[in-house]
């Protein structure tokens, strides 16, 4: 079987079991967010948290619930790290040193895991298991909680009311994170994943050379990264690893469960909002933009230039030859498609044209599928933006199932696009003015800008991918890419949750002929072309700068 015969099963096989899963999997989803029951477990969980599941929250407590619990997240992490060395399976471990500690809290709590350190060298197993594990499933859950919080702002009418933020959050880990979770594990442990905790070292040869690696609680590490909530792995090598990434079909599952959990929440939306042709609509857009990603990544990497990719075939540098240049590609495109972050490959030794699809994507908001939740909240901002335009086009007042998109509710869609793109490009001039941010460049030229601008756009998006080549280990970096992971979360959140506030207090407004019928294929063309224009507008003079400018050259 030739190369490219393989690499087309591989995407095919992946966006139909990604299909077949997306009714059943979204369907559950609506009735876990939906129901009313609580299980014995959320019910021993309200009562430890103190919390009262069927009291229902304004967008103004529902905020502040998300904000409070993120903030006893970080300081709890941030002072598990400090003082680890005391801690049960520290494996000896100093304490984390402040900046970083600051640095991996806010990381892990905003759901980035971007990680400044190799995770076998600084973190003891208990730190890993009861602090980063615990908030790749928690943070997933806020993600997923304030999604459902938007979508009950368009189905419901005449209403303060969005939910409850802790029955959102304890239903949506428990129900629905922890068992897919498990599944995933036990399969991938299946697969040659290692689950253990022994504190040993093993030698294991990899591109770069022999490395010397801790074994620990792998495989159930592994499968949390891949549900779209964790960018970092206990190895620095992450998916290219044995321990984490054994074969072929690990590799295909792990992308599996990357995706599978966004695409299918448009399904969610489609049955809460009474239209599940709305959720069609929102899902083509996603694997519009996702199939023309894919297909570009994998197409510059096929074709890279220089006499070696020529000879070779492709552009193999920094690939792992298990998998290929084609899997490679379509698990880089998936990663930064969405929140992951996790990779099998290095993103920095791709091609100029390559490297720069990594970044796009990310640039474009994450919203294909995006993250487990921001994606489907950032997909719906983008379709309000788009019914904006196209009212303002034909003299009308807007509408997006029945409700009407007037100056405040176009103001907090604005505002909520506006803060990514003002962090990644403050955050690369800051760092390219400043001689501690030049210092951590490996290179020169336009790829140290791409290694800048890839790491700050990682870190204001919440993704925790990076282009291996930056330094980022320093307090500058620490602070600054902290600083981008916390606004770039919460500030985002606080103008969805506002949104879904003034939607819920609407009437619903009947559809006349001179609506815009928000389920056809022409509105998914609509959406996606401002999706992408938005973006080309906004960051083309920095991809100019950095891998535009290195692919002329």
């Amino acid at each position: 079987m030739s190369t490219t015969v393989a690499g087309i099963l591989f995407i095919g096989s992946l966006a139909l079991a990604v299909a077949v899963a997306y009714r059943p999997l979204g369907d559950y989803m609506y009735r876990v967010y939906s129901g009313t029951s609580h299980t014995r477990v959320e019910r021993a969980v309200y009562r430890l948290i103190g919390a009262r599941p069927e009291n229902e929250q304004t967008w103004g407590a529902y905020a502040r619930s998300v904000l409070a619990f993120s903030v006893a997240g970080i300081l709890f992490l941030y002072a598990f790290q400090r003082v680890q060395q005391h801690l049960l399976l520290s494996l000896g471990m100093d304490p984390v040193k402040p900046d970083q500690a600051w640095n991996t809290a806010v990381s892990f709590v905003t759901n980035t895991n971007w990680q400044s350190y190799s995770g076998e060298s600084t973190m003891g197993h208990l730190v890993q298991m009861a602090g980063l594990a615990v908030q790749n499933f928690v943070s997933a859950a806020v993600g997923m909680a304030v999604a459902i919080a938007l979508v009950r702002g368009f189905a419901r009418a005449k209403t303060e009311h969005l939910g409850n933020f802790w029955a959102d959050l304890t239903r949506g880990a428990i129900r629905i994170l922890l068992p897919i979770a498990f599944v995933g594990a036990v399969a991938l442990i299946a697969g040659g994943l290692v689950q253990n905790f022994d504190g040993g070292t093993t030698a294991s040869t990899l591109t770069g050379g022999t490395q010397t690696i801790t074994g620990g609680p792998v495989a159930s590490q592994e499968v949390i990264k891949e549900l779209g909530t964790n960018g970092g792995g206990f190895y620095n090598a992450n998916s290219s690893h044995p321990f984490e990434n054994a074969a072929s079909w690990t590799n295909w599952l792990e992308i599996f469960l990357i995706l599978v959990i966004p695409f299918a929440l448009p399904r969610t939306f489609g049955r809460m909002v009474g239209q599940n042709r709305q959720g069609y609509a929102i899902a083509a857009v996603m694997a519009t933009i996702a199939v023309v990603s894919v297909t570009l990544t994998t197409t510059f990497q096929l074709m890279g230039d220089g006499t070696v990719p020529t000879a070779a075939g492709a552009a193999a540098e920094g690939v792992e030859t298990r998998f290929g240049v084609a899997n490679s590609a379509t698990f880089a495109a998936a990663t930064t498609l969405t929140s992951t972050g996790a990779v099998d490959s290095f993103h920095d030794s791709y091609t100029s044209l390559g490297g720069m699809m990594t970044m796009f994507n990310m640039m474009l908001g994450e919203v294909a599928p995006g993250g487990v939740g921001s994606g489907l909240y950032g997909m719906l901002i983008l379709a309000i933006i788009t019914v904006f335009v196209a009212g303002l086009m034909v003299g009308r007042t807007p509408e997006y199932l029945g409700k009407r998109i007037g100056a405040r509710e176009i103001k907090f869609a604005a505002l909520y696009f506006l803060v990514m793109p003002v962090l990644v490009l403050a955050g690369t001039a800051v760092a390219m003015a400043t001689e501690s941010g030049r210092e951590g460049m490996l290179n020169s030229g336009p790829h140290g800008l791409s290694e800048v601008l890839y790491a700050f756009t990682s870190a204001s998006n919440n993704n925790g991918s990076a282009f291996a080549g930056l330094t980022v280990n320093t307090v500058f970096y620490d602070t600054a890419l902290g600083l981008c992971m916390a606004l770039g979360r919460f500030i985002p959140i606080i103008f969805v949750l506002a949104l879904a506030g003034s939607l819920a207090r609407q009437a619903r407004t009947p559809e006349s002929a001179g609506t815009l019928p928000t389920h056809r294929p022409q509105f998914v063309g609509m959406v996606a072309g401002v999706t992408v224009v938005l973006v080309a507008l906004t960051f083309l003079p920095a991809l100019a700068l950095g891998p535009l400018a290195e692919g002329i050259n």
